[in-house]
């Protein structure tokens, strides 16, 4: 099979396994049903980000055999597996904290053990390679994103929409770069991302869940890894691919901090929820944060792969306005 008809056919059993799964969902009562803080106003079918996960594992595997994934780079893929089980049980029976988040951490070590060393960070000029610290750092950004991405998922589209951009961009700017594994795995997630997104475009038909939303974010994390090590992309690209989604949920979780919140109870204070409330459309803020996306991010991405020893600057450069844009639009603030 060739390379795109691989890609066609993860894209086609997403998109049929995930119609199935939501008929599951439908008979099971595997439902996120509306409360004072939903987005939505009727009970929606959850958890379909799982035929992501599956399918994605199922490419690890593949990749693995065909000699492309090493042995510890499937190890570390399958911990992206284990953290979407742990988004499906709580999916299913909520979570603990003190339990969800001791298993993450677990992942999130395992991967940087697996891994076999951190790629250095140039900040601006000066080069960050004491792998103590890059391991340290890597396990805690492993956690924020896929918390954060979970923070994301809050309106129809918006997480597979993310998704689309950030592999497609991630694809587009190593293709040319050797890193096969990179591009493998970001082509395989923009194919299975493309297929469940035709059931969670708004108005939503099925939700993705903690499987899919933790699942993507710890997954774009290992893909942002696995490019440091061999200096395809530096981290500040992945920043700037990722800068709408860590703008808001920053800003919202210091403003919920600074007034004692607890940052992993559920809220609906994000600046993309204000919005989607204030304009009475999921629809117009998915569209309008892509529009982000492909008109501010996309072109600073490939700068900083171009200039990569101005990329922090480029980075700050990225996120500022946003910034801006989250506390203008609320981010963190109750009403």
């Amino acid at each position: 099979m060739s390379q795109w008809g691989f890609f066609t056919a993860v894209f086609l059993l997403t998109l049929l396994g995930t119609g199935l799964f939501r008929q599951l969902a439908l008979k099971v009562q595997l439902l996120d049903r509306p409360t004072s803080r939903s987005a939505h106003v009727q009970p929606v079918p959850v958890g379909g980000g799982l035929i992501i996960v599956l399918l994605f594992g199922a490419a690890a595997v593949y990749f693995h055999l065909s000699g492309l994934l090493a042995y510890n780079q499937l190890m570390i893929a399958m911990a992206a597996l284990f953290i979407g089980g742990v988004g499906m049980l709580d999916d299913f029976w909520s979570l603990h904290v003190a339990w969800r988040v001791p298993l993450q951490t677990l992942a999130a070590v395992w991967v940087v053990a697996w891994l076999g060393g951190v790629g250095p960070i140039n900040m601006g000029g000066v080069i960050l390679g004491n792998q103590l610290i890059l391991s340290i750092l890597a396990v805690l950004a492993l956690l924020w994103l896929l918390n954060l991405y979970n923070f994301m998922d809050g309106i129809d589209g918006l997480a597979g929409s993310e998704l689309l951009f950030v592999t497609f961009l991630s694809f587009s700017l190593v293709i040319n770069s050797g890193d096969q594994v990179v591009s493998a795995l970001s082509a395989t997630l923009f194919s299975a991302g493309a297929g469940f997104l035709v059931w969670n475009w708004p108005p939503a038909k099925l939700f993705m869940g903690d499987v899919g939303s933790s699942f993507i974010g710890f997954s774009l994390g290992i893909l942002a890894l696995f490019s440091m090590q061999t200096g395809s992309l530096s981290v500040w690209t992945w920043v700037i691919l990722l800068a709408v989604f860590i703008a808001d949920a920053s800003v919202t979780l210091a403003r919920r901090y600074q007034r004692g919140e607890k940052w992993y109870e559920g809220h609906a204070s994000h600046a993309y929820q204000h919005a989607a409330r204030h304009y009475k459309s999921h629809r117009r803020v998915t569209i309008t944060i892509t529009g982000i996306n492909c008109l501010w991010l996309a072109p600073l991405a490939w700068c900083s792969v171009n200039w990569s020893e101005a990329a922090m600057y480029i980075a700050v450069l990225a996120l500022a306005p946003l910034v801006v844009l989250a506390i203008k639009l609320g981010a963190g603030k109750n009403n």
